[in-house]
């Protein structure tokens, strides 16, 4: 009869046994403790279409410096953007003009929470035409001439300047539609509170769009941020009054007033902001976040 060690061998396989499950104990234990994966954090943004290039550019900067915050920008106007602060669907709404104090209570009605306003750079509005006009400059009064519902200028002639390459030698007039922050600042730069822009002028969605149209038109006239300038239009200047001091749109004429039609750029958040909120605004308003604000065309805060 052989004599076989099968109790030592049981005994092999019973240690090996424990000794698996305690290894697969301790890896279940170090997975359940280690801390988990951190979540993406999503701020939703809109807005002004004449920050829309801006908002875009500080989304994709924030995203190196905070790779687990995504800032998803759109725009369709400051008009646009506020209605989704009313309606609670946004976290940050950008403005190209002040929410008005109906918008605010509407807000605060329909949320509980206040919008905080937060000035984020300065825009020149400029005036364009054709790179082919010979006009170089143009007053308030007479831009008011042109597009208010009151005016009486139409044609190029009537600027006391001959102009070929617009045979009919009529003034087609650019604008944005009526929920643009910037349609609503240049009517009441130009007209006031109480008089409206005249029907018939080509109503466009966004910044890029005025200057695109008035770069293969040479009858135009539009008015668009600074920013959106090309090398196939030009920026007139411009004066408070006929005959008066003029200055071209530029960050020095800004920032002293010599330019009469710059105005800031706002950020509304939706409540005071906190965490990741309060984090981007910061970064906003940071060297790094102002930087983007000049590379961009626009006019960034006065350090002091």
């Amino acid at each position: 009869m052989c004599n076989t060690p099968r109790p030592r061998l049981t005994g092999l396989l019973l240690v090996l046994a424990v000794y698996v499950l305690l290894l697969n104990g301790c890896s279940k234990k170090d997975e359940s403790t280690s801390p988990p994966p951190p979540q993406k954090v999503v701020i939703q943004n809109a807005g002004s279409d004449t920050m829309v290039n801006l908002a875009q550019a500080w989304a994709e900067a924030y995203a190196k410096v905070s790779p687990n915050v995504s800032i998803e920008v759109s725009g369709g106007g400051s008009g646009t953007g506020i209605a989704a602060l009313i309606n609670g669907t946004v976290d940050i709404a950008n403005c190209s003009r002040k929410m008005k104090p109906i918008e605010i209570e509407r807000t605060k009605k329909n949320t509980g929470k206040e919008p905080q306003e937060l000035t984020v750079g300065y825009d020149a509005l400029a005036v364009y035409v054709h790179k082919g006009n010979p006009l170089s400059e143009i007053s308030i009064e007479q831009l008011a001439n042109i597009y208010g519902e009151e005016g009486t200028i139409t044609k190029w002639s009537q600027l006391e300047i001959q102009y070929a390459a617009c045979a009919n030698d009529e003034i087609i007039r650019i604008s944005r539609q009526s929920n643009s922050g910037t349609y609503a600042y240049f009517r009441e730069a130009l007209l006031g509170k109480t008089s409206d822009f005249k029907l018939g002028s080509r109503d466009l969605h966004g910044s890029k769009d005025v200057v695109e149209l008035v770069s293969s038109t040479p009858c135009a006239i539009g008015y668009s941020g600074m920013g959106y300038a090309t090398k196939h239009v030009k920026m007139l200047k411009v004066s408070k009054n006929t005959g008066g001091p003029s200055a071209s749109p530029s960050v020095e004429n800004t920032l002293s007033g010599d330019y009469p039609i710059a105005r800031p750029l706002y950020i509304y958040s939706l409540g005071t902001p906190n965490g990741e909120i309060k984090k981007y605004l910061d970064w906003v308003l940071s060297e790094t976040g102002q930087s983007i604000v000049s590379e961009n065309g626009y006019v960034l805060l006065p350090k002091e």
